[in-house]
């Protein structure tokens, strides 16, 4: 009988049974005089014993407003030093940080604050062409008149605190450092013995996926969950005190909070971030100057470094390790990384935000082809079954829906018991939807996708979401949106329209109507107009024969990919 697809991840390192407070307190401790942070785009340097004053500041600032523990708190900025201090001032807090995305728009925004309740937010002024408070005030306009802290807003109802980043002064908004001025003997106490109380299975961060239905949902994470997770990532590739973890990915995804900030608080690592978003040079430079030993990125990013005309004037000799994750790595750049990068021991690593993230990665002293041909292994403390159809383990190389289940697995879907009880079923085994094989050795390998997400240069984006705003276009009939192979970002968008009869519509209108309502990677690249869909006999929209006609149109191939 041939063996089964299921593998557990056996291992004698123990589970961390710590709120992140605790674990951060005694990190804090251990490793005092070690550098901490570096945010080079602020000056900033901070040593663990200065990371712990600042965070403890800040989260007596945020009690002193009010705010319980279990209330949510939305952070909406690039990423930075405040963006640190907050992630580990409301687990101190015992708040739940929701993170929003720096891309979204005004839609986007109202949705996710009134979805989870946030009674606080934290803002940066702007971000790229964002106006982030052009677009708070555009939802609330009543923050215009209103003492901060108690704003009463129509289309924000559970909204009272609003805090942004600088020194400028915005009607209606706190400043966040005026929250972090130095605490009292009192305080301090009283957020100590908090510490005593929070539990270690507490929901503690919410993050936004997109969903089939159109609307994100809100994957709800414990302390658990997400310490675990980064301390086992930092176990695979080996991290350790002293390494300098160059962060070039953003703080409000699983990738920089979870596998950058907690992998290094776990290891007594400095966390290092270049600039306030992706830029090729500020990462080489980072790199160079900061004698970097790891670094993280999405597969786009370190395409970026190798191809940047000055690259070959940097030296990266310090560099040992690191994690490619987020889309799916085309071999020839893994080459590429361990060659000229020398990033021997970088690793793939797999997953999605609802299993905290990673479920599988590669190991330092795998082969390359391993490294460049799977996602690795399963992680530590975590079990996988491979299923088909009817949900019967398959035989190792048979390829079926990927399963995982143990600490990882998110609490549920925030405020949707329908759609928690659909991704996690009654034993516990979350249903990622991706198609997967194992081999004999339990290397997995994703084949495919059971649904029609589509990623663009790390961002999982699902065609539906787009196609429902579009639907709101009153010149639009009918959408229909797929993912499109492309040699930058992996995948683009792609929408096919029916038009309305008796109206024109063309692709700037349809670009002009996205603009400042979804993020910039939800715009189609590519927007064609059509009398008709491809169907099956039962009226099914075949997806699949939408995106052939366009790599055929546009001559496009798919990527060699691992």
């Amino acid at each position: 009988m041939n063996a089964l697809s299921y593998v557990h991840g056996a291992s004698n390192k123990p589970l961390i049974g710590q709120t992140i407070g605790h674990h951060f307190d005694a990190a804090c401790a251990q490793h005092a005089e070690r550098e901490a942070l570096v945010v080079r785009h602020q000056n900033v340097r901070l040593s663990y014993a200065a990371l712990r004053l600042k965070v403890d500041a800040l989260a007596c600032g945020l009690r002193r407003l009010g705010l319980q523990p279990g209330e949510r708190i939305g952070i909406w900025s690039q990423n930075n030093m405040e963006w640190a201090l907050t992630q580990f001032a409301t687990a101190k807090a015992g708040l739940v940080l929701v993170n929003i995305n720096p891309a979204y728009r005004r839609s986007e925004l109202e949705y996710a604050l009134n979805k989870v309740g946030c009674r606080a937010l934290i803002l940066s002024p702007s971000f790229k062409s964002s106006d982030y408070l052009e677009m708070l005030a555009d939802l609330a306009p009543e923050l215009g008149h209103c003492e901060p802290g108690l704003l009463r807003a129509h289309k924000l109802p559970s909204l009272e605190i609003v805090i942004r980043l600088g020194s400028g002064h915005t009607p209606g908004m706190l400043n966040f450092d005026s929250l972090c001025t130095p605490p009292s003997r009192d305080e301090l106490a009283e957020l100590e013995e908090l510490g005593e109380r929070l539990q270690f299975d507490d929901p503690i961060n919410i993050q936004f996926t997109s969903g089939t239905t159109g609307n994100p949902k809100g994957a709800t994470l414990s302390h658990h969950n997400i310490l675990n997770n980064g301390y086992f990532v930092g176990e695979a590739i080996r991290l350790q005190p002293g390494d300098r973890v160059c962060i070039p990915v953003p703080l409000y995804h699983c990738f920089g909070m979870v596998m950058g900030n907690l992998g290094c608080l776990t290891h007594g690592a400095t966390m290092v971030y270049p600039a306030e978003a992706f830029e090729p040079l500020a990462v080489l430079q980072t790199l160079a100057e900061e004698k970097c030993t790891a670094s993280y990125g999405v597969p786009t990013m370190f395409i970026a470094q190798l191809d940047h005309p000055e690259f070959a004037r940097f030296d990266l000799s310090s560099l040992r390790t690191g994690i490619m994750a987020g889309s799916p790595c085309p071999i020839e750049v893994m080459k590429r990384v361990i060659d000229k990068m020398h990033m021997s021991q970088v690793t793939i690593a797999y997953g999605m935000t609802e299993t905290s993230p990673v479920s599988f990665q590669s190991a330092t002293d795998d082969s390359i082809e391993r490294r460049v041909s799977t996602v690795g292994r399963v992680q530590p403390h975590c079990e996988v079954k491979i299923v088909d159809s009817d949900g019967r383990i398959v035989p190792r190389g048979t390829p079926g829906e990927l399963c995982t289940r143990g600490y990882s697995v998110m609490l549920g879907y925030w405020g949707d018991e329908a759609k928690s009880a659909e991704a996690i079923d009654k034993a516990g085994w979350m249903h990622t939807g991706d198609i997967a094989t194992l081999d004999e050795e339990g290397f997995c390998n994703i084949v495919g996708r059971s649904k029609d997400m589509v990623i663009r240069g790390g961002e999982n984006i699902y065609p539906r979401e787009i196609e429902e705003f579009l639907y709101r276009h009153p010149k639009v009939l009918d959408v229909q949106v797929v993912g499109v192979p492309d040699k930058k970002y992996g995948e683009e968008l792609c929408a096919w329209i029916i038009v309305r009869e008796g109206e024109r519509l063309t692709e700037d209108e349809v670009r002009a109507f996205c603009q400042g309502q979804i993020a910039h990677y939800k715009i189609p690249r590519y927007i064609c107009f059509v009398d008709s869909f491809p169907m099956t006999v039962t009226g099914k929209i075949q997806k699949f024969q939408i995106r052939e006609k366009m790599k055929q149109t546009l001559g496009l191939d798919e990527a060699a990919t691992a």
